[in-house]
């Protein structure tokens, strides 16, 4: 189905929004109302799936680009570039008549990319959570998270290479913005042949 015939493009930039909106109330209702870490967890389905308070200071599950200079900050603009060339990318679909699958799905993208921007640019100042050796909190703000799903934790038998007889545990924490980048991301997989069958088209012929 096309997207120009049958949705107004500003339509697909509000399901952005709305991904935005959602995800930024979620991390406040959580930082007022919640105690960080264990102690102020909260189970949801059992040990499985929980909401544990934690501050993210790089990439996904708590990843930092330690090799660089000022990792967060590069960090923070590759974000802002990024949420620029998506938003683009966005509006040429549309020009294109892309599927509205697709549009949905990179708006879900977009508004993933651009919560968790918004909490490395100001949260190190609205939420005086910046690392205690940061520069400046504007930029080095740090990602709120809260969804915990519990999948394994223990120790690794010794038989294992490399990893045997360590201690590990498979645990991602995020919030409604990853969520969001993960399912859009998610969708365009499955679907790929259905959004991009215009293109492979093109190329056979």
């Amino acid at each position: 189905m096309k997207a120009t015939k049958t949705t107004p493009l500003y339509l697909f930039y509000l399901i952005s929004l709305l991904v935005i909106g959602i995800d930024q109330a979620v991390k406040m209702a959580v930082h007022f109302n919640m105690q960080m870490g264990s102690k102020g967890q909260i189970q949801i389905l059992g040990d499985f799936f929980k909401l544990h308070y934690l501050t993210n200071p790089g990439m996904a599950f708590g990843m930092e680009i330690g090799f660089i200079d000022n990792g967060k900050l590069v960090l923070t603009l590759f974000r802002l570039g990024a949420m620029v060339a998506i938003g683009f990318y966005l509006y040429m679909l549309y020009k294109k008549e892309a599927p509205q699958g697709l549009m949905i799905c990179i708006s879900m993208i977009l508004g993933g990319a651009i919560g968790n921007l918004i909490d490395s640019i100001f949260y190190g100042v609205w939420l005086d959570n910046a690392p205690f050796d940061a520069p400046t909190p504007w930029f080095y703000g740090q990602v709120v998270d809260m969804f915990y799903i519990d999948i394994w934790e223990g120790r690794i038998a010794d038989w294992v290479p490399i990893l045997g007889g360590d201690y590990m545990a498979l645990w991602p924490v995020f919030n409604v913005a990853d969520a969001a980048i993960f399912l859009g991301i998610t969708f365009i997989l499955i679907f790929q042949k259905r959004y991009f069958a215009k293109e492979e088209e093109l190329v056979k012929g």
